[in-house]
């Protein structure tokens, strides 16, 4: 797993050993911030579910002015923090360990807003539509901001969710990468 573009390009990212979660492939990511291209340019970027962070790595590497990583598992979130120090992205970053839905209702009380959200849930387990809908009653989505979930194909979600809808789902073999805004 590695920085596709950016100024950490090419730097190699650290995952557990024995780690059984599911990392973004390059060939998705890469898709994905082609698509995003210049909105990604000093947004802020929520990573949730965020694994050893290469999403919202490649997010800061492009561009992005900050990036806050939520994931409950300490051995990934281990593999963030040393993540963001190869990349030297520290200072631009903010790891939360925690549960998604603790970790929105802290950001929502701390008035954090974000313009971007990723969200790469386990797969067929049903966490996009009621994660989506916490963001948004917590107001942390910033108005015209987008929701990107990660699926798999065989999973389908709806085309509105609260008060946003898709604009865009994109298939790459097993995933499906729906945009609400």
């Amino acid at each position: 797993m590695r920085v596709i573009a950016g100024v950490a390009k090419k730097r190699l990212l650290k995952v557990p050993s024995g780690w059984t979660g599911r990392p973004t492939a390059d060939r998705v990511k890469e898709s994905l911030f082609n698509i995003l291209a210049g909105s990604i340019i000093e947004c802020n970027f929520l990573d949730l579910f965020a694994g050893t962070g290469n999403v919202g790595i490649e997010a800061l590497s492009r561009g992005a002015l900050k990036a806050v990583f939520v994931e409950k598992d300490h051995r990934a979130a281990g593999s963030i923090m040393q993540n963001v120090k190869i990349t030297g992205f520290e200072d631009r970053s903010r790891i939360i360990i925690r549960d998604v839905y603790r970790a929105l209702t802290q950001l929502g009380e701390e008035g954090d807003s974000f313009d971007i959200v990723f969200l790469d849930p386990p797969y067929s387990m049903g966490f996009e539509i009621p994660v989506i809908s916490s963001l948004l009653e917590r107001k942390i989505l910033t108005p015209g901001g987008l929701v990107i979930a990660e699926s798999s194909k065989r999973d389908t979600l709806p085309s509105r969710i609260v008060e946003v809808s898709i604009i865009k789902q994109q298939r790459y073999g097993d995933t499906m990468i729906t945009f609400y805004q």
